[in-house]
């Protein structure tokens, strides 16, 4: 919580954010010469001038995942994951049809096509069983 003049402001909530900065911590802890970055752009507030310049850099239509992991293992390039705070599927194992979730779902597979591991996970245990899987292989 933070005070302004005297009123306090409640903090939005960022549930995604909090499971990313864990998903890090635990990458940093575990592994700390694995190489890594974390996308941030999704979490920020940015004025329009800085989506604007954003957007001049960016792939036009490419959702770049939450975590990226720059360390070969086995048949693949890296690992990417794509967080999020719920599953993106129905209980039919279809996604869900939101715009987004679809458009991610799309820059997933173009990187399964490319010879990445990626994904959407929801669960920081299952993504710490994943993390470790990954980085074990030979």
């Amino acid at each position: 919580m933070e005070i302004k003049h005297g009123k306090r402001l409640e903090m939005k909530q960022q549930p995604e954010f909090d499971l990313q900065k864990r998903v890090c911590s635990y990458l940093r802890a575990a592994y700390p010469d694995v190489l890594f970055m974390s996308d941030t752009i999704a979490s920020l507030k940015l004025t329009k001038q800085q989506a604007i310049r954003n957007s001049q850099i960016q792939k036009p239509g490419f959702k770049t995942p939450d975590v990226i992991v720059f360390e070969p293992r086995g048949k693949f390039a890296g690992l990417f994951i794509e967080l999020k705070v719920i599953t993106p599927f129905k209980l039919n194992g279809e996604l869900k049809a939101d715009k987004h979730i679809q458009e991610q779902a799309e820059s997933i597979n173009k990187l399964i096509e490319r010879g990445y591991h990626a994904s959407f996970q929801w669960d920081f245990n299952v993504i710490v069983r994943l993390i470790k899987w990954y980085l074990k292989l030979n």
